[in-house]
């Protein structure tokens, strides 16, 4: 028997709309509703069309998928901190709550063959709370100390943000990468089961901006536990924003160890002066100018300057070491299902016979290269041999 919720959960995942959704089956509208709400069933031909516009099996669509099979939902779409560009766009907003769903039930599948330490983000985020709720200073003050509370925590060092993504990774968060669109550099939310999650853009990034994306969204993680961010006026969100941008600053560029390095410029309102504390630091020019000016070692007149020959020298749309330094990718999620396969605790045939779809669906849900699927494909589709037989001619 077909089930309508199925439809419903899997077209939102990939943001469509009835309406688009049927123009591209070749239905009516109304039809697609009758689908979802359990009025009529589709098809053979429609069925078959699902399956190819989704990258599911046919029987996909006569079960209960995996956030159905989970029971209840541990993601709320309020809760997830966008840019403000994209915080009115209900359509937008749906499409990324119902893929960290996906993304969440997913991770519980594969987390039955697995044992995690205790998450540190969730332990760190209750220290910060604790904090902040118990501290007198004024709210810049203590974002600041968050963020050197932090570093220090997540074992981070001082002297380089270059494994960012990858300790953030080992403490606990998890972090994908996938198309978001061009006015979402990334964003961060919490699971109802306390599961950090951090989405970035896989438009093509500087490390440095990378990074700064990266401690923004911790600083949302950390500081804004459980707000309603679609339920925000734009000025309330502006100064959530301000105060992720200011923890991310902070975070990257710790005062001691940065007023140090700063110290030994020579012409500080000079964007090219910046280039060797980008390589150490791995955080853009123009984000440690602004850190400089905050922190009152660079004026207003030398700033100024800076910001001017920053634009004259086009280095607001491409800096310098910014095609040299290496761009991480998330690579947690990738070596759980590589430990599963390569040790056989799982396989990919079982695992996609259990999600009811195809590998591009998963390549696509993980934001996971095809190339890493290729291997165990081809163990797949292995054919049986004599040699497979182990036996000895006497």
């Amino acid at each position: 028997m077909f089930v309508g919720t199925t439809l419903t959960n899997i077209r939102i995942l990939h943001g469509y709309t009835r309406k688009q959704l049927s123009e591209m089956l070749d239905i009516t509208e109304q039809a697609v509703w009758q689908y979802e709400n359990g009025y009529m069933s589709p098809k053979l031909e429609v069925i078959n069309k699902m399956k190819n516009i989704f990258g599911v099996k046919s029987k996909y669509f006569y079960s209960e998928d995996i956030l159905t099979k989970n029971g209840n939902t541990n993601v709320q779409q309020c809760h997830i901190a966008y840019r403000a560009e994209v915080m009115n766009s209900a359509q937008k907003n749906q499409s990324e709550a119902k893929n960290i769903e996906y993304l969440n039930s997913f991770l519980k599948i594969i987390e039955k063959k697995l044992y995690y330490p205790p998450n540190e983000i969730v332990i760190l985020r209750n220290k910060i709370i604790e904090y902040l709720n118990n501290s007198s200073e004024e709210r810049k003050v203590k974002i600041e100390k968050a963020a050197s509370i932090a570093r220090e925590f997540l074992n981070i060092g001082n002297k380089s943000n270059i494994n960012l993504l990858f300790m953030l990774e080992k403490k606990g968060a998890f972090i994908f990468e996938k198309a978001i669109g061009e006015k979402i550099d990334a964003y961060s939310l919490w699971s109802e089961d306390e599961r950090p999650f951090i989405m970035l853009g896989n438009l093509k990034k500087s490390a440095a901006r990378r990074n700064f994306d990266l401690a923004h969204e911790l600083g949302h993680l950390l500081l804004h536990y459980k707000v309603e961010f679609s339920l925000l006026d734009n000025k309330s969100h502006r100064e959530y924003e301000q105060e992720a941008n200011l923890f991310a600053g902070a975070f990257l560029l710790p005062e001691k160890e940065f007023t140090e390095d700063f110290s030994m410029l020579i012409k500080m309102s000079s964007p090219d002066s910046y280039i060797d504390l980008k390589k150490k630091w791995v955080v853009s020019i123009q984000a440690m100018a602004y850190r400089a000016h905050s922190l009152g070692l660079l004026d207003y007149q030398k700033y100024r300057y800076f910001n001017i020959k920053l634009n004259r020298q086009g280095y607001k749309i491409r800096e310098p070491l910014d095609e040299e330094i290496k761009v991480m990718k998330p690579g947690k999620v990738r070596s759980i299902l590589q430990l599963l396969f390569d040790r056989k605790y799982l396989s990919l045939g079982a695992l996609l016979d259990l999600l009811m779809v195809d590998v591009e669906f998963l390549s696509n849900l993980l934001g996971i290269e095809m190339e890493f699927f290729k291997k165990y494909q081809n163990e797949l589709a292995k054919e049986f041999t004599i040699s497979d037989l182990n036996l000895k001619v006497n």
